[in-house]
């Protein structure tokens, strides 16, 4: 090996370590105020890495709002909440022309800008707004700008959201289409917490001290941080074989597909596609990194395979009316 191939890879094996040090610190300091809910956090983490977005889903009082403003307070990062109403519009999430007036009395229109305009973003129970205003926030996710009247104003450096729906109360919500959960890196449930858990919890919020997250990363130094990490997610290396692995598992939940396996042709209409596979691919890749590696391996896959895919498929009435869920679904493919 040359001496510019050993300086690369001494490089990279830095890079790396840094990784995994900032990564595992965060999650530390996290918890310091989230109790349990360990994979919460990591999958989280990695998908903001991985440069994608959230779609939590939990019943009220889990600790969401706690979660991501606890991340932000950990990376240093400016963080907002909207909380979605029926009435809420998109104006109210991106931002509206207002006309002010100078002390010559001239007047002119400014932006104002709306609460999109954070690094972190918690779009709490996003299926509580109509389509159109669920609309305004997916296009932002995906572009990472926002047009008002012809004009075009960037987001922060980085951009997270993390959109959380109530799974129990059904009445005056508006789901989110498949297209558009489609833009979400990853669909995770939040799950109640388990007896010990819920001591500790009480243990926490109740007594007379308090606990406090402190910035792990200087915030003068945040986004560049924050985007170098991103960058050495792409840069780890995927074998053909795993490529054809990840292929494979696609098709298999594929109903047209001639490898699909017998339970998604019966209980399937649609399977996820290309974005869904990007998302395991970017997803793994962050775990392969927390592992000490700059290469992938099947685990890696199979960690990212569920959350990356369950909200990707569509089932039948078939499904529906026998308690078949995505879940199984993925689950029997990926095995």
């Amino acid at each position: 090996m040359n001496q510019l191939s050993t300086a690369n890879t001494e490089n990279f094996d830095q890079a790396v370590e840094n990784f995994q040090g900032n990564f595992q610190a965060i999650q530390q300091e996290i918890g310091k105020v989230i109790v349990g809910n360990e994979d919460i956090v990591k999958f989280t983490l990695a998908a903001m890495f991985a440069g994608g977005h959230v779609l939590l889903e939990g019943a009220p009082g889990l600790g969401k709002t706690l979660l991501v403003k606890s991340i932000a307070d950990a990376m240093g990062l400016s963080f907002n909440r909207i909380q979605f109403t029926s009435d809420l519009m998109p104006s109210d999430i991106t931002g509206t022309q207002v006309l002010t007036e100078d002390e010559t009395g001239r007047r002119s229109f400014q932006f104002k800008e709306g609460p999109v305009f954070a690094n972190i973003v918690l779009a709490d129970e996003v299926n509580r707004a109509g389509p159109k205003t669920q609309s305004a926030l997916l296009e932002a996710m995906e572009e990472k700008q926002v047009s008002i009247l012809g004009e075009s104003y960037s987001l922060p450096r980085p951009f997270f959201v993390l959109a959380t729906q109530n799974p129990v109360e059904l009445e005056g919500t508006y789901p989110l289409p498949e297209a558009q959960l489609d833009r979400f890196l990853f669909k995770l449930l939040l799950k109640a917490p388990a007896p010990s858990a819920l001591k500790e919890i009480l243990s926490r919020t109740t007594g007379a001290s308090s606990h406090k997250v402190e910035a792990i990363i200087d915030p003068e130094r945040t986004t560049e941080a924050v985007m170098s990490m991103r960058e050495l997610v792409r840069q780890v290396t995927v074998a053909p074989p795993l490529e054809d692995l990840l292929v494979g598992t696609i098709f298999a939940l594929t109903p047209e597909s001639n490898s699909a396996t017998n339970m998604v042709s019966e209980y399937v209409r649609f399977g996820p596609g290309p974005r869904g596979a990007q998302s395991v691919l970017l997803a793994a890749k962050v775990f392969a990194l927390l592992d000490g590696r700059l290469n992938l391996a099947v685990e890696d896959i199979k960690a990212a395979t569920l959350p990356a895919l369950r909200h990707r498929i569509i089932l039948n009435y078939q499904a529906e009316a026998e308690g078949i869920s995505t879940d199984q679904i993925v689950e029997e493919v990926s095995k």
